[in-house]
């Protein structure tokens, strides 16, 4: 690890990390790089006939010519229901095989058991989210390597301008034939749009197709081209579809979170974003709003172009309705998501590429209207940290959340406190957002509206809604629960980095000491 110096955001940030140069934030739209994409290894018919099945996972990693330090993708469309994660690096032990870097698009609880290949020192570091018990440990500086996260966008960026090298990627597909063409929308463990995985497919060296559900060719329709598959593997069991339900994929009942979904939808109208495009987060104030904004749309006559997905039964609903003209959708948060896209041609599946990618020629989350998010902090600068907790521990992933801050209106929905913590704070943990990219806050409490958007602030003169500054509300959130303690962090020893969307480093992440 290289010495810390201060980058745009004004965080110290490493200048290498794992051995490899960086390059730090400059300030948003600053960093334009030169020069092609990165590409791999070209191929050639010759060494591929018209069955590409092996009949182990161990040989399929062999035949890649796995060895130690290689870095190893794969996709988290069964987000808490994965069941391969686990057994790879259980193979991976097994063959002997050390200090490999895991690039995973996200990790759930259900992966846990990979701290025990992070302390044998099977894992040298992960790139990718690390929630829970994994962010735990590796907040505890227990990681081998440094950690790097990045958001759904900037791990497509990174692929494709050589900043990750994916050596081997594990693409666990619901259906595929004996070619690796493969789709998520069909088998008995259909779990949604295979997006995420585009990015090992496209860009590995070798790619691994698992199915439990494998079928002649041509399997139709295809989101992973058999063209860009080394192998494929048939085994029992890929994932538990019925997990891709996590627990923030309901509606809230508290009354509450349910007044912060009101203040979001009339602050929408209001501000004149009704009708307009929208994404929303799976977390249950983000899908009340969606319930109360669909009130508005009827009564005002008006219906939204499209909205952007990981798709609920929610969105579903308004898309049968005819409120919404089509999802674009990431992935499914529910197995209605799963079943609209293999049957509605107006719900579309769609890749970190032509949703997300920051260095490309444009992108869908740059035609999103409004996006309403989370975040566990928001400081009075209005940057905003969503991978951290107050205490300084990795909890979090930043998925699409850092990608969708290019909508017109973005909008951060939260109680004021939790846990007796207040979410507004003087200095946020971790920086995941620069503050110019978040429009609005709004709470049970009050609502403040970035000064940059002097525009929002005129249309809402006269509102009714309690339109408030973060500096009040900051107070407010002081009046009813005081100063937490700050956290003990030793802020010499950097555990990981935050990337922004265009592959620069925002924020450090630093040990917390474990306690005796």
């Amino acid at each position: 690890m290289s010495d810390l110096i201060l980058n745009a955001v004004g965080r110290r940030v490493p200048l290498e990390v794992n051995g490899k140069p960086q390059t730090i934030f400059q300030g948003v739209g600053a960093y334009r790089p030169t020069g092609p994409k990165a590409a791999p290894r070209i191929p050639s018919n010759a060494d591929y006939g018209t069955d590409k099945r092996l009949r182990s996972l161990r040989e399929a990693l062999e035949k890649c010519g796995l060895r130690d330090g290689m870095t190893i993708g794969i996709h988290h469309h069964f987000r808490d229901g994965d069941l391969t994660v686990v057994p790879l690096f259980d193979t991976i032990a097994e063959m002997g095989f050390k200090d490999i870097t895991f690039a995973p698009s996200a990790l759930f609880p259900t992966h846990e058991p990979l701290i025990r290949h992070l302390e044998s020192g099977v894992i040298h570091h992960i790139e990718g989210s690390m929630n829970g018990p994994i962010g735990r440990f590796c907040t505890h500086g227990r990681m081998k390597g440094t950690g790097i996260l990045r958001s759904h966008g900037g791990r497509w960026q990174a692929a494709q301008d050589g900043e990750l090298k994916i050596d081997i990627g594990l693409i666990p597909a619901p259906s595929a034939d004996s070619m690796g063409n493969a789709n998520g929308v069909n088998g008995p463990s259909a779990c949604g749009p295979l997006g995420f995985a585009l990015t090992d497919a496209t860009f590995a060296d070798r790619v691994i197709v698992l199915t439990d559900h494998l079928v002649p060719f041509p399997n139709v329709p295809w989101e992973i081209p058999g063209m860009l598959v080394d192998y494929v593997v048939e085994v029992e069991k890929i994932g538990i579809p019925e997990k891709i339900v996590s627990g923030t994929t309901r509606i809230t009942k508290s009354p509450t979170r349910l007044l912060i979904a009101e203040y979001i939808a009339q602050f929408i109208e209001e501000a004149g974003y009704l009708g307009r495009s929208f994404q929303a987060g799976a977390g249950g104030i983000s899908l009340a709003f969606v319930q109360y904004m669909a009130q508005r749309m009827r009564a005002a006559g008006v219906k939204a172009p499209f909205a952007r997905g990981g798709s609920t039964k929610y969105l579903v609903d308004l898309l049968n309705e005819g409120l919404i003209g089509y999802i674009l959708d990431g992935q499914s948060f529910d197995l209605d998501g799963v079943k609209s896209l293999r049957d509605n041609p107006k719900h579309i599946s769609t890749s970190p590429f032509t949703s997300y990618n920051y260095h490309s020629k444009g992108n869908i989350a740059q035609h999103v209207g409004t996006a309403v998010l989370g975040a566990t902090e928001v400081d009075l600068q209005f940057r905003a940290n969503v991978v951290s907790h107050s205490d300084g521990y990795l909890l979090h992933g930043i998925g699409g959340w850092q990608n969708t801050l290019d909508a017109d209106l973005t909008i951060l929905a939260f109680p004021l406190f939790r846990g007796r913590i207040p979410i507004i704070v003087e200095e946020v943990t971790t920086v995941c957002a620069p503050g110019e990219m978040i429009d609005v806050v709004i709470t049970e409490r009050g609502i403040a509206v970035n000064p940059l958007r002097q525009d929002l602030l005129d249309r809402l003169k006269g509102s009714s809604l309690p339109i408030v500054t973060i500096e009040e509300l900051r107070r407010k959130a002081l009046q009813l629960c005081g100063a937490p303690d700050a956290p003990v962090r030793d802020m010499e020893t950097p555990v990981a980095i935050v990337k922004w969307v265009d592959g620069t480093v925002l924020d450090t992440v630093f040990k917390v000491p474990e306690r005796e």
